[in-house]
């Protein structure tokens, strides 16, 4: 029963309005999240956002930014990057965030605690690993790191994802192995988040 005295925006508060939908693909440098978010965005005709692309056009080149800022520098403006790109949606979208997002230090940055703890919960949130086969996993993201003009040493890389493979794979969302076909990489996501689209 609708108590027409109230303000206008208390009604359309309850009121049922169109959802927007925002699917988030995290896991590490080499997983497939760029490639994985564009050819799912592009099948499911919604927004796609690269949160690397978003930080290199606020800030800068993320090497660049890195050398003269260090990490927790660029992780605290990365979660600002975050919640700038996230407040100027209007539309369902998927966002492939940075490689290192979901292991982060605590206090990073105020919101992050809380931030990291939603889009780990959120059943449209997917972490794409190469395997979950812990070594095979190391061995596929450092030969696809090692392919991009900006990797790291192999034996940084090899570091690196040794030392996230276990945050990567405690997250309560759902895992996705991308050593297969793009399409059927794609094909599986669709089987989860195409009856909440719009």
């Amino acid at each position: 029963r609708w108590n027409l005295g109230q303000p206008e925006h208390d009604i359309l508060s309850v009121m049922p309005l169109r959802r927007s939908v925002l699917i988030h693909l995290v896991g590490p440098g080499g997983a497939g999240k760029s490639t994985v978010g564009l050819a799912l965005a592009t099948r499911l005709g919604i927004a796609f956002i690269d949160l690397d692309v978003q930080f290199k056009a606020r800030a800068g080149d993320i090497t660049v930014y890195l050398h003269a800022n260090g990490y927790d520098a660029y992780a605290e403006r990365s979660v600002r990057v975050y919640l700038q790109a996230r407040a100027g949606l209007q539309e369902s979208a998927v966002i492939a965030l940075s490689s290192g997002f979901m292991t982060y230090d605590p206090d990073v940055h105020p919101a992050y605690v809380e931030l990291r703890a939603q889009i780990a919960r959120d059943p449209m949130t997917f972490v794409l690993l190469p395997s979950l086969d812990y070594e095979a996993c190391v061995r596929e993201t450092v030969r696809r790191q090692m392919s991009r003009p900006f990797s790291r040493s192999a034996e940084r890389e090899e570091e690196v994802i040794r030392q996230r493979f276990g945050q990567y794979h405690q997250l309560p969302a759902k895992k996705v192995e991308t050593l297969q076909p793009v399409d059927a990489v794609v094909d599986g996501l669709l089987g989860h988040v195409g009856p909440m689209i719009d």
